[in-house]
């Protein structure tokens, strides 16, 4: 594989795009695939797993299905998924220096966006829990979940922006937690990151309005301590500031007349860990 296929996709434009059937069959089948991935990944994420191991098991799966990994060759990224454990925020890298393998007890969000037909992008990750976590930890990713559940019954047509990034960021500082402000959800669809860009905090009533034919990902960062990040010397790497666990999970979906469709449901009720 080469990275043509990539890099051929239509770039991000200034306007929000509005999709229609097409557009939502494409992106059923893309976040199909992708959340598909990750439920394959669940029974391997265990104590003593290799990083790189989880990353080449992603990349022969989406290859055996005929798609391509949307963040091999992507702005330079060398591997098919990110795996972010404990204070890793986002984008780790799988078999980097400090990110060679799980250990008991660690929380891990792992992501991967895949391309299937015409260049539709499905895009997804959820938190894993290895071995038996700590009371603090699991609070922590119980909180992410339920912020961004919050976040998301807040889609529906004519709602704003702010309303959704509100929606999380009342219930997760309430939860005295904090929502990572340096990084956002996307649009998506035939283009990997798209308009609008998508805050996970904010006001009601601010931010653009909700249209049917609208997709984009929610994908919260919550940190136990402060909301403040740095990234690493390897331009990738983001990590919480006062070293703090962070979790994340993300949905890819679509606005409808009546609210909003998942395209990433997990098809074996893998997306939260279990006993959350």
């Amino acid at each position: 594989m080469t990275d043509a296929g990539i890099l051929e996709a239509p770039y991000r434009g200034a306007d929000i795009k509005i999709h229609g059937p097409e557009g939502f069959e494409g992106m059923r089948k893309a976040g199909r695939l992708a959340a598909e991935c990750l439920d394959m990944l669940t029974p391997n994420v265990v104590p003593g797993v290799e990083t790189q191991y989880l990353d080449d098991l992603a990349r022969n799966f989406i290859l055996e299905h005929g798609a391509l990994p949307a963040c091999l060759f992507y702005k330079g990224y060398g591997k098919t998924v990110c795996i972010s454990p404990n204070h890793v925020v986002c984008h780790g890298i799988p078999g980097g220096r400090t990110n060679l393998r799980l250990s008991e007890g660690d929380i891990v969000n792992i992501d991967v966006t895949v391309i299937v037909d015409g260049g539709w992008h499905g895009d997804t990750s959820r938190m894993y829990l290895v071995g038996e976590v700590s009371p603090k930890a699991r609070r922590l990713v119980s909180v992410m979940y339920e912020g961004m559940a919050r976040g998301l019954a807040a889609v529906k047509p004519g709602a704003r922006m702010g309303d959704v990034g509100h929606a999380i960021q009342a219930y997760v500082e309430s939860q005295r937690c904090s929502v990572v402000r340096d990084f956002c959800g996307h649009g998506l669809g035939q283009v990997f990151h798209d308009n609008p860009n998508v805050l996970h905090y904010g006001r009601r009533g601010e931010g653009e309005v909700l249209k049917p034919g609208m997709f984009f990902t929610v994908e919260p960062m919550v940190n136990l301590g402060r909301f403040d990040v740095k990234v690493l010397s390897d331009g990738w790497t983001a990590v919480t500031r006062d070293k703090s666990l962070s979790a994340q999970c993300e949905h890819s979906i679509g606005v409808t007349e009546t609210g909003f469709e998942i395209f990433t449901q997990s098809p074996a009720g893998l997306f939260m860990p279990a006993g959350l």
